[in-house]
């Protein structure tokens, strides 16, 4: 950990994160950072991390940010330039943001271990073989649990977008709401940075997509390299969250991606 970084952002750090109870993602975003970095400079500092479920409940209990337009009438043809600015943002991502995400992934594979590494290849492989035929460990489990609780799920599904050959892990019509899963593989390079490009283009067109056409994206990072069923119910607990707010009220078009990390 970079003692010049720890200098720079301590007081900002402490206050985003005690005073003002955003989690480490969030820190990070506006730091353009990753949130393993956050979390390891609160522990240089002296700051008591909370665990899964204090921040959750911070998260409910604080809500999200408002949108400084909140509470503004808009016309039809100012959200449709709005939803459509959002959409084709996604769908052609700029190569500095594509760099600037490289980049991030780039350094969080470095600071892991060699048996790290091997075995999040491994993982990864194993998972992909499964996946492709019958859905992951977690989507099934996701599934299952938002079925349990009367969400109408659609497993795996196509023909969202007409002439697209385009999927979704996991499908809630009633409230439009897509929900991906994406493994390690999406994030970090651990098939090399041509392969993570590739992922990051493909993920970004994708909810490019579905946005313009009116849909909630909400996008699990599945960084965990042996997901317990501890590991899971927490995930559950996070989307059932964020179905909660969407039911509640839908999201304008600048919030409908939504990103979880387990």
């Amino acid at each position: 950990m970079s003692s010049a970084f720890i200098n720079k952002y301590k007081e900002y750090i402490i206050e985003q994160y005690v005073n003002e109870k955003k989690s480490t993602y969030e820190i990070a975003q506006d730091l353009k950072t990753y949130p393993n970095k956050i979390r390891r400079a609160l522990n240089t500092l002296g700051v008591d991390l909370r665990d899964k479920s204090s921040a959750q409940t911070v998260a409910i209990e604080s809500g999200r940010h408002e949108h400084p337009t909140r509470g503004k009438k808009r016309t039809e043809a100012e959200k449709v330039a709005i939803s459509n600015g959002m959409a084709n943002y996604w769908e052609n991502m700029e190569e500095d943001e594509r760099k600037r995400r490289s980049e991030l992934s780039k350094q969080q594979w470095a600071e892991m271990s060699e048996e790290d590494k091997a075995n999040l290849r491994k993982l990864a492989a194993e998972a992909v073989r499964k996946a492709s035929k019958e859905g992951s460990k977690i989507e099934k489990f996701i599934y299952e649990g938002l079925t349990r609780l009367g969400y109408d799920v659609i497993f795996h599904k196509r023909g969202l977008i007409a002439n697209q050959n385009l999927e979704v892990d996991l499908f809630v019509p009633s409230i439009n709401t897509a929900i991906e899963i994406d493994g390690p593989a999406h994030f970090l390079p651990i098939w090399g940075e041509e392969s993570l490009n590739r992922h990051i283009r493909s993920d970004a067109q994708k909810a490019g997509l579905l946005m313009n056409r009116g849909f909630v994206i909400l996008r699990v990072k599945n960084i965990i390299r042996n997901l317990s069923q501890k590991n899971m119910r927490e995930t559950l607990a996070a989307i059932i969250v964020e179905l909660k707010k969407i039911e509640k009220k839908f999201p304008p078009a600048t919030k409908r991606l939504i990103e979880i990390e387990t």
